[in-house]
This record gives structure tokens, sequence and C-alpha cells, in this order.
């Protein structure tokens, strides 16, 4: 009986700790609910009336990532302390590693002039998991950058402000359907690409209020790097 007592508390402090978590982040429950893959009432249910009794493990992995916290929070074991290593590591490092630094510059993509390069002012660095940067598509983790989006043009799918992860390995030779930072003479640019079927590419703003460029000529556009990921302060 004792052993069932205890558990029945460590489920509610689980519960508690996500009710606090959501309030104190302003976050809502239908909102957590579509991030996790349920109905919109998964995350009230749990949390109001103990339904589910646990968070899935898949779902405890998904709610730390997202408020950035153990996984212990929610019912999980917790994590031996992180490793962090920068992105510039040998290889065998950053497969090991618990978390990578990837660097951020303040340059801004999709307005003004720029360049993506490491003799460009480097803010603090920000620490993504390796499992995390592969499942978004990266290969190559040395390869990454954070930049900033300046401007409305990807409205809404980006914001001023924004931050992006940019893989400067996924470059012209492997260009396919996407969002990509690229470069026209001296301006950094984040617009979506289309391949068209002359063998052509289309370059759009998502905001119908900027200009868009059809069957451009791929040779006279500089892909920068593909982009994986997007961070919005709220």
């Amino acid at each position: 009986m004792d052993e069932i007592d205890g558990n029945r508390q460590g489920d509610e402090g689980v519960r508690t700790a996500l009710e606090t978590l959501i309030r104190d982040r302003r976050e809502d429950y239908a909102g957590l609910s579509r991030l996790l893959g349920r109905n919109a009432a998964y995350i009230q249910q749990f949390v109001k009336r103990g339904t589910p009794r646990r968070l899935s493990e898949e779902d405890r992995a998904t709610l730390a990532r997202y408020f950035r916290v153990s996984e212990a929070v929610f019912g999980g074991k917790a994590e031996t302390p992180a490793t962090i290593v920068p992105s510039t590591a040998p290889p065998a490092a950053l497969r090991d590693a618990s978390h990578v630094a990837l660097p951020r510059f303040a340059v801004g993509a999709s307005a003004g002039p720029g360049s993506l390069d490491p003799s460009e002012a480097r803010r603090a660095d920000i620490a993504f998991p390796p499992r995390m940067l592969r499942e978004l598509g990266a290969h190559d983790l040395g390869a990454l950058s954070l930049i900033t989006v300046a401007g409305d043009s990807m409205r809404p799918t980006l914001a001023d402000g924004d931050e992006i992860l940019v893989d400067t390995s996924d470059t012209a030779d492997r260009l396919r359907d996407g969002i990509y930072v690229l470069r026209i003479e001296e301006a950094l640019l984040v617009k979506r690409i289309a391949l068209a079927p002359s063998g052509g590419i289309a370059i759009r703003s998502d905001n119908p209020d900027h200009p868009s460029w059809n069957d451009q000529d791929k040779a006279t556009l500089t892909i920068v790097g593909r982009v994986l990921w997007a961070g919005r302060k709220l």
C-alpha cells in the first residue's frame, strides 16, 4: 500500500510540475497536445483528471525538449550531466556528446547586406542534442550555424527576430524544394525555393506583400545553406 501511495504522489507531482510550467510560460493545453500529436484535450485531461495516469516515454521526451528541462520532471529517469562540445570538435566527440554548442552570428537574413562567415560578430552559443539535430536532417554537425531573420518577407512561416538553424553543407549540389538562405550580390535572403520542371527555380516570399521571382537560373545564385529549424521569442 505504501508503494502504491508513493507512486500516486509521484504521478501527482508530475501533473503539478507540468501545470506550473504551462502557467509560468504561458502555454496552453491544446497547443501542447498538438505538439504531442494528440487530441486537443489530452494534456488538460492528464493535468486535471489524471488521464492517462502517466505520460508515455515519447511524450516525456518531447515535453522535456520543448520546455528544456530534465525528463525526470515528467516522471522519467534523471539524465547524467550533459557533455557539451563545440560544433568544431572532432566527429567522434560530436557523436558521443550529450549536447553540441552551435555558433550564433549577429547577421540578418532576409533584408540588408551581410554574410554568414565566422568573422562576423559571434553571440553566445546555443546547445542542441545531437540526436535532435540528426532528426532535423543534419549530417555534418560542424556545418551548422544560427542566424537571425530580419524583416517580414517570410511571414507567417518566419517572423522578424526568429533564429534559424542553417546547414551550410546542404547547398546547390543538393538543391530541392525548401527554405534556404541565399546570397544575391551583397544581400543575404531567406526564401522558399521551388524547382521548376524547366530546370529553373522559383524564389518565393511567403508574405504576398513581398516579391517572388520565377524561373531563375540556378547558376546566378549563391546558396548559403538550407534552413532546418526556427526558434521564436513569444
